[in-house]
């Protein structure tokens, strides 16, 4: 195989990667919590095809990042909704180890305990936050750095956490959550981040941005068949040619 139809069969592999990635993000345009994933590479043959700048295979990195850009805050009235604002997540505890999230859509489960929607332990600074029995959702307050209270009494703190500039590490698992797969890196205590009681963070996909993405996408990947097939037609002529 030469190197113009190995070049461009790479091609064609990664714009169906990246036309996956848009539809994907597309698609939870309407999730709480949302971290859209990116990926650079139609922009890269864009500028090599416009002049404006040089693609070479194996020198630039085309693995696709996930983007932890804030997300719109939405009020929603609910008790036990949350938004944060600024860089950091909400610990979630699991079996198999902690997950992070900033979908903060929370209920309580049978022992009074914050659940998260799939009914996982939202972590606490203390351990998971407990209401007592005694205690109506309407009469909780949390206030901007975490702390849950009813009245007078202090309930619990959520634990919030930040990768800092580790947070590209993170890797998303579905349902908003993210794992970091490697043990050594662990998270520290958040600095300037509010929480925001009856609300929530909507998913940072920019609708318009995607579907112009998706164009260029298509229309890259239909100048690349195009060559390819323009590419078989002219070794097939060689071969008639050859074979008389």
């Amino acid at each position: 195989m030469s190197d113009v139809t190995t070049q461009l069969s790479s091609n064609v592999d990664m714009l169906m990667r990246e036309f996956y990635i848009i539809t994907n993000n597309l698609a939870n345009v309407s999730t709480v919590g949302f971290k859209r994933r990116c990926n650079a590479f139609s922009k890269v043959l864009d500028n090599q095809e416009t002049g404006t700048g040089e693609y070479s295979p194996g020198g630039v990195d085309l693995k696709s990042l996930l983007d932890f850009s804030q997300g719109s805050v939405v009020e929603t009235g609910r008790p036990l909704d949350f938004a944060l604002y600024g860089k950091g997540f909400f610990e979630i505890e699991t079996t198999e180890g902690p997950l992070y999230t900033r979908n903060g859509m929370f209920r309580t489960n049978q022992n009074g305990q914050i659940v998260d929607p799939q009914g996982r332990i939202v972590a606490g600074d203390a351990g998971p936050i407990t209401i007592p029995a005694a205690v109506g959702l309407s009469e909780l307050n949390v206030s901007s750095d975490g702390t849950v209270s009813a009245g007078a009494i202090t309930i619990g703190k959520f634990k919030l956490v930040d990768f800092g500039e580790n947070e590209n590490k993170l890797v998303s698992v579905g349902e908003s959550c993210f794992l970091m797969p490697d043990e050594n890196i662990k998270p520290v205590s958040t600095e300037n981040i509010v929480v925001k009681q009856g609300y929530q963070e909507a998913s940072n996909v920019k609708m318009v941005d995607e579907l112009v993405d998706m164009i260029m996408v298509t229309r890259i990947y239909e100048a690349t068949m195009k060559f390819v097939t323009a590419q078989k037609d002219t070794s097939s002529s060689i071969l008639g040619v050859a074979m008389g």
